[in-house]
């Protein structure tokens, strides 16, 4: 397997796309440690996100399990040691060794290395950057058979922007809102609501706290509804329209972006 946890694709602009949760593969130490099945893994991964990268010029994409290391949690949380960690889940078959979670923690590291300066260099040519930062999440967490978590508490689409500076950025915000909801998706409009299900994770608040004035990440993230969460099967058609309206959306937030409001 490649030591890389990552792919980068670099285009031109100031757009940019991630799924750093998008990846099930693991080193082959951490596998050998792994209790949980490849099923269980998937429920807790975001599949398709990697897909739907492409509606950015620039894209990167996480090719490893977040139960490896996971890129959009603090750095003393990036490894799971304990249930309490993943959602009461047992990962481990023993206790694995502390070098195996130091040497996922140095790739958490060179990942962080690499996107200072890919996103840096972006500023440099470009002056600021818009970042969409996509993600999926569960909705039937009872199990297959299982009732549907209650619609009102959980959106088709939440967007999460609880670690910025909204009154910088919230006009580019609502653009990507009515972006979402404007488009004709099939069988209805979206539902897209902020900070409903989620805020954001640490992700995008790194984005923020080191490019402060330069950089706006927002946190996207699709309920599955797309796909059957236990067997992992998709909706082909939904996953594409998903894809499409990412890409519907990008001209409404690129026409904010390129009218900042004065703060």
């Amino acid at each position: 397997m490649s030591d890389a946890i990552w792919r980068v694709q670099r285009g031109e602009g100031p757009l940019v796309a991630t799924a750093v949760h998008d990846g099930h593969a693991m080193r082959d130490d951490v596998l050998s440690q792994v209790k949980l099945d490849d099923r269980g893994r998937l429920r807790e991964e975001d599949p398709f996100t990697g897909l739907w990268t492409k509606c950015a010029p620039t894209r990167v994409i996480g090719l490893r399990s977040r139960f490896e290391v996971d890129l959009n949690r603090p750095r003393d949380k990036a490894v799971y040691r304990t249930p309490e960690d993943a959602w009461g889940l047992t990962v481990w078959k023993d206790h694995p060794a502390d070098e195996m979670f130091a040497t996922s923690l140095d790739q958490y590291d060179a990942f962080y290395a690499a996107m200072q300066a890919m996103l840096s260099g972006i500023v440099a040519e470009q002056g600021h950057f818009v970042l969409y930062d996509l993600h999926t999440y569960n909705h039937r967490r009872t199990g297959p058979t299982g009732a549907i978590a209650d619609p009102l508490e959980n959106p088709q689409v939440n967007i999460g922007t609880g670690t910025m500076d909204r009154r910088r950025w919230g006009h580019v915000v609502d653009a990507l809102i009515e972006g979402l909801r404007e488009f004709d998706f099939p069988g209805g409009k979206l539902d897209v609501r902020e900070n409903v299900k989620f805020r954001g994770g640490n992700w995008p608040r790194w984005i923020h706290e080191t490019f402060p004035t330069s950089g706006v990440a927002i946190a996207i993230e699709f309920k599955k509804f797309f796909m059957d969460e236990w067997s992992g099967q998709p909706d082909p058609a939904a996953v594409d329209a998903i894809s499409d309206a990412l890409q519907y959306s990008v001209p409404f937030v690129m026409d904010a972006f390129n009218h900042p409001r004065l703060v």
